[in-house]
């Protein structure tokens, strides 16, 4: 089985007293092959950044300007001066509770190329709109964002809203054929070069291997469940 990615996103959890108290316990945990990618709350890149060895550090969003007068922003370049390596961009969350509109995903993906980091790129579906059938549909919505972009430099994370935070989780037979999907509409556009697709939405220890192994899933984007080390390593070594 060829190596994964498998991203921590740890959402606007931990202080620092947190993660001195995760990476005492992590650091007792042997090195495995797959590529974890560990992504706190912004203020915490720099003090996250000097516990990381082989692990990746990755940011809960940037902007979609390089610098400015955008009071609350975060630069891609800036993140990237940080110690940055990914950033999640059009995270659900984002999308739901925030607003965030798909116009602006593109330019944020632009931008953190250009500043030299690797976005992961979420798309899904809302349960109602998975239950009407278009779930396709909305995918490839998303995706058409990609258009006109350079061809590769990113990543996929696909994550039904339906499943994040709600314990459901999609059976691996649906994640591979979204995924499947995912990869055809890439093939078939000619974007996405080396473009990794990740499943993401309620992965826990006891589901996260059966994913890992169905087709077209070449990793895992963690939200609760890679709070704590013990369960976040079961879940890396797992596949």
């Amino acid at each position: 089985m060829e190596n994964k990615i498998i991203a921590a996103n740890w959402k606007m959890y931990k202080v620092k007293r947190d993660v001195d108290a995760f990476f005492e316990i992590w650091r007792k945990y042997e090195r495995l092959k797959n590529e974890i990618v560990i992504i706190p709350q912004a203020p915490l890149l720099s003090y996250v950044k000097n516990f990381l060895s082989y692990e990746k550090l990755g940011a809960q969003n940037c902007s979609d300007k390089k610098e400015g007068a955008f009071t609350g922003e975060v630069s891609p370049y800036l993140l990237k001066d940080t110690g940055c390596d990914y950033v999640l961009i059009g995270h659900s969350e984002r999308r739901h509770i925030f607003g965030e509109k798909n116009e602006i995903m593109g330019l944020k993906i632009k931008n953190a190329i250009e500043a030299n980091i690797r976005p992961i790129y979420c798309v899904g579906e809302k349960l109602e709109e998975r239950e009407k059938g278009k779930t396709i549909d909305v995918v490839f919505e998303q995706l058409s964002v990609l258009k006109g972009l350079p061809s590769g430099g990113y990543d996929i994370a696909y994550e039904p809203v339906w499943a994040i935070g709600t314990g459901k989780v999609a059976k691996k037979e649906d994640a591979s054929f979204v995924q499947g999907k995912i990869k055809e509409y890439l093939s078939q556009n000619k974007i996405g070069e080396g473009a990794r697709i990740l499943y993401g939405g309620s992965v826990k220890p006891d589901n996260s291997s059966e994913l890992l192994m169905a087709p077209n899933v070449d990793g895992l984007l963690v939200g609760g469940a890679s709070l704590d080390p013990g369960s976040f390593f079961k879940i890396v070594s797992s596949g």
